[in-house]
């Protein structure tokens, strides 16, 4: 009869294709391991220093093992002697000596482990071991979460992003590296920049005087462009993002917080096909216009330019979807319209310029890991308002808005500043500053500060080089003259109105 029972109980979990969690397992754990690890601590006295980066006291899955080693690791930072002896004593001293078993407990301890000479190798496991009940713990609670139908899924989501994110970087551990293969990749990236014209070692921006001075954006540096409301910011980096995916042919993700892709790509129209944005909005374009927006629209086509609207993004999406543009897409930098718009959901924060500090070490912990620049706008303070003079208008770094991390984090800040904004028009040597803008390196971690002048087209939202000859209109008029008339608006006949 009890054989067709458990016949039944089997036919029935077949049948219904149930995963019934198992009953009666223990979590991951290494006993026997932490005895040999706190053993081998006590008897030599460098072996705290070959396992105290791999093990913290949480690491231990046995309690007593946790105040022992936590004892041990008391003695180290003040360079006491670690032995049996000064456990005992530090033990005593905390209260905590009864608790574990007193000294004979200790002793045995001792008497367990020959030597340390695998007590790195053994310090492992027990770390693998934390991971593993942590990555328990973790997914215990999203499926009761999950269980729970007044749970939202989209932040349940977000929140074990963010948790799993938390985990992987609490216990991953980069080794040292010597310098020999450092050497050979630095003189290797010197090669490349010495046969590439004028020593570009970065990604060039199309902006020859801001490449100079950079030698192109770098491989796993994090960029701030900040400015005040109205500066362009957008425009730089959509004319940026255009010259370095039609001209140089280099993937660029850009992801926008604050404008759809419709709307980003019709501000890159006009910026590449010279139409003013209003006509762009409604429609109502000359027939010339449309000749030209047919002729310069085609640059456009195919360019390597991937655009993700996504609203709010979190810093844990971010990551996700980067490293899948950077595998699948081969995207060579990463632009963010901007950084206050960006959240980091999942995580608790005591205000939010601590997670506006979250924000910006992540974003340079996955410029590192991609080994990719990483473009992020800002915003900036009111005090450039409240300042006075032509100097009083140019921003500095503590107008960075809501975090001093900003600026500790990135290896580099720049800011875009149109003095005619401010109804400042010539400079103090009487020079015209219409239609001009500044690009101020405030911050180079790696190379000097200075400003760069571009021309700034408000009409077509462009930033160009200050002697840029090109201008797509002369070209397309050219082009058109040289065409059959048959191709030229009203027949050929009537003049270009231009």
């Amino acid at each position: 009869m009890e054989s067709n029972n458990k016949k039944g109980q089997r036919r029935t979990k077949k049948d219904s294709d149930i995963t019934i969690p198992d009953i009666g397992r223990i979590q991951p754990q290494a006993r026997e391991l932490e005895e040999a690890v706190l053993g081998a601590l006590m008897l030599e006295k460098d072996a705290y220093s070959l396992v105290s980066d791999i093990l913290k006291p949480d690491s231990f899955y046995d309690n007593v093992h946790q105040i022992i080693y936590r004892a041990i690791v008391s003695l180290a930072i003040r360079q006491a002697p670690v032995d049996m002896l000064t456990v005992v004593e530090e033990l005593k001293k905390e209260g905590e000596l009864e608790s574990v078993g007193g000294p004979v407990y200790v002793a045995q301890l001792t008497e367990k482990v020959a030597s340390a000479a695998h007590i790195e190798f053994h310090a492992r496991i027990i770390a693998q071991k934390y991971l593993a009940r942590e990555l328990i713990s973790f997914s215990s609670q999203v499926t009761n979460k999950a269980f729970d139908e007044t749970s939202d899924v989209d932040d349940l989501m977000q929140e074990a992003e963010g948790k799993l994110f938390e985990i992987s970087q609490r216990n991953v551990k980069k080794d040292v590296t010597q310098i020999n293969p450092v050497i050979k990749e630095a003189l290797d990236l010197l090669s490349i920049a010495a046969s590439k014209p004028e020593g570009m070692s970065g990604l060039e921006t199309g902006f020859k005087s801001l490449d100079k001075i950079t030698s192109g954006w770098q491989n796993s540096d994090l960029i701030i462009i900040a400015a005040r409301p109205a500066m362009g910011k957008t425009a730089f980096v959509l004319s940026m993002a255009k010259n370095m995916a039609v001209s140089y042919n280099t993937p660029v993700a850009l992801f926008s917080l604050e404008m759809s892709n419709v709307q980003l790509v019709n501000r890159l129209i006009v910026n590449t096909c010279e139409i003013p944005g209003e006509k762009i909005k409604n429609g109502r374009l000359e027939p010339y216009e449309w000749e030209q927006l047919d002729f310069k629209i085609k640059e456009l086509y195919d360019a390597p330019l991937f655009i993700d609207d996504t609203p709010s993004l979190s810093v844990f999406e971010l990551r996700t979807k980067a490293r899948r543009l950077v595998r699948e897409h081969g995207v060579r930098i990463i632009i963010i319209d901007y950084l206050q718009l960006m959240n980091a959901s999942g995580m608790n924060y005591g205000s939010r310029e601590q997670e506006v500090s979250m924000i910006s070490r992540s974003l340079k912990g996955l410029a590192k890991e991609l080994n990719i620049p990483i473009i992020a706008l800002s915003q900036l303070n009111r005090g450039v308002e409240g300042r006075t003079g032509a100097e009083g208008k140019r921003p500095q770094l503590s107008d960075l808005r809501e975090s001093g991390a900003i600026e500790q984090d990135a290896d580099m800040v720049c800011f875009i500043h149109r003095p005619e904004y401010y109804k400042i028009f010539e400079d103090e040597k009487g020079n015209s500053l219409i239609g001009l803008a500044e690009i101020i390196i405030a911050k180079h971690r790696n190379g000097a500060t200075a400003d760069v002048l571009l021309r700034f087209k408000s009409e077509f939202a462009r930033f160009q080089n200050v002697d840029d000859e090109y201008n797509s209109v002369n070209e397309f008029r050219s082009k058109i003259s040289t065409a059959p008339p048959s191709l030229t608006p009203g027949g050929g006949n009537d003049p270009m109105p231009f």
